[in-house]
């Protein structure tokens, strides 16, 4: 049996009235409103609960393994209304600071999300790009030049794939691959006084992250029937519960009425608390921030992707992480797609599960201190605005930071709340885009039965030790400094305690 004990910590419902983001301004025609047929099925095989990019893989998948089966997909508000549709717009494998089989994992998902784009036609703006994190802390950047070459050692394949770049330039890359060439802080655009060095990774993208899951979702209603696929938006579940006895089936709770199911999959990410409050302290939601701001004129186009490391002071003056994310429009538009500031938000934003407002202080962070550390082209002698760069719009989402830094894909455990055939994919700490597609494709295997080849990182399965685990050496969400953790997680002999 689930409760809908409300616990501290628990997560709410997605609100019906979220701010609109730049993803959501040309919505799928198709999908609006959608449901497959007027009411609910009253039974079926498998609910799906959750419409991002996990869960409309795993559909996916499902139906490729098991096309006669009947599958019910449900979608509290419009479909890919959540993280995957309120995102920064980029999809970037972090092949350092982090285990081998994490990275390989991103670096696989990667190249599936790019192969599907190009076989299928999906519009969904892909656009291979250089990946640059700038490092803003010397201690940062010091770790992370040691830790490369370490990589490079131990994951020879990535050798060609990583690059490190200080003030005087090139100090260690493929110095024979032309994407690697000559890369100095001037030519990644910054040359600017608080910039200590920069990683530069062959293999990122930008990408319309709703678009990919809006073809996904419509290829999957032109075919099957709504009989063995149906989706159903607007439908929040409001409550889990499961039957007596060895092989009961679970009960689903929505504002619509109960559907009965052999299997539950919750591709809920930061909403899971609501329907599983054991989890409460595992997944917990995290507001995040995003931007789409105009640039200077003449408008320039940045040829990388970028996201942004380094320490500040929070606004209780206090150390916390700066992490921001940034890619580009295609140009005559060029609207630059900008997320993060969190640390000027109340309380780094941890616990906060509505996104139906936009907190001033981030917003007003985000449009002035892009500049300071980004040469966004501005002609010389035309000083920035003091108010910083215009947003035509602003929007919040909401991520799921996991307490170990992985998310929980697997069978959920009784311990947890669980039970045969409740099943989870959840907890992508706002970096589901190199990992979602295929932790769709992992679940869709576990729940079909094959749990060996299921292609995930150990790292990633749920199980009860590992709560356990989480609990013992991890210090709740928003007490942890991520850029300490990652720092010290370079500094580690392998490298590889964490899946940041």
């Amino acid at each position: 049996m689930v409760r809908r004990l409300v616990v501290e910590g628990q997560s709410g419902l997605p609100v019906p009235n979220s701010t609109l983001s730049y993803w959501h301004t040309d919505p799928s025609k198709k999908l609006l409103g959608y449901r497959s047929t007027p009411d609910l099925p009253k039974e079926v095989d498998t609910v799906i609960i959750g419409t991002g990019m996990t869960g409309a893989f795993a559909a996916r998948f499902l139906k490729e393994s098991s096309p006669d089966s009947s599958l019910l997909v449900l979608e509290a508000r419009e479909a890919c209304w959540g993280a995957t549709g309120r995102n920064g717009g980029h999809c970037q494998p972090f092949l350092y600071g982090t285990s081998e089989a994490i990275a390989k994992f991103e670096l696989e998902t990667y190249f599936f999300l790019q192969d599907l784009v190009e076989r299928e036609g999906a519009p969904a703006d892909w656009r291979p790009v250089n990946g640059v994190h700038a490092l803003l802390s010397q201690d940062a950047f010091d770790a992370a030049a040691r830790a490369i070459p370490a990589l490079r050692r131990r994951v020879p394949e990535f050798a060609d794939k990583v690059a490190v770049v200080s003030p005087e330039g090139l100090v260690d890359g493929p110095e024979g691959e032309d994407w690697a060439r000559g890369l100095t802080l001037e030519r990644l655009r910054l040359n600017r006084p608080g910039v200590k060095g920069a990683i530069v990774q062959k293999h990122a993208a930008s990408m319309w992250p709703y678009k990919l899951v809006a073809h996904v979702l419509e290829g999957l209603l032109a075919a099957h029937p709504p009989g063995l696929l149906n989706l159903q938006t607007n439908t929040p579940v409001t409550g889990l519960s499961r039957g007596a006895g060895a092989g009961g089936r679970w009960a689903v709770a929505t504002r619509r009425g109960p559907v009965s199911a052999a299997k539950v999959l919750l591709a809920t990410n930061a909403y899971t608390s609501r329907l599983l409050p054991a989890f409460s302290d595992l997944i917990v939601p995290v507001r995040g921030q995003v931007a789409a701001l105009l640039p200077p004129e003449p408008r320039a186009g940045l040829d990388y992707s970028y996201v942004f490391f380094g320490k500040i002071k929070d606004g209780n003056g206090d150390d916390a992480t700066r992490d921001e994310y940034l890619v580009q429009r295609p140009l005559p538009g060029g609207e630059l797609i900008l997320g993060g500031g969190r640390h000027a938000a109340r309380n780094l934003a941890v616990g906060e599960w509505r996104d139906d407002v936009v907190e001033p202080g981030v917003a007003a962070w985000l449009r002035t201190e892009l500049e300071p550390v980004l040469d966004l082209g501005r002609e010389e002698g035309r000083e920035a605005p003091g108010e910083g760069l215009r947003a035509s719009l602003e929007w919040t989402g909401i991520m799921a930071y996991s307490r170990d830094h992985v998310p929980w894909i697997g069978a959920v455990p009784e311990a947890l709340g669980g039970g045969e055939g409740l099943f989870i994919a959840s907890g992508f700490n706002g970096h589901g885009m190199p990992r979602c597609a295929l932790a769709g494709r992992g679940i869709a295997r576990i729940i079909s039965g094959d749990v060996e080849n299921h292609g995930l990182p150990k790292e990633f399965l749920a199980s009860e030790e590992r709560a356990e685990r989480a609990r013992r050496e991890w210090g709740r969400v928003g007490t942890v400094d991520e850029l300490e953790a990652l720092i010290a997680n370079l500094n580690s002999p392998e490298g590889e305690k964490v899946g940041f």
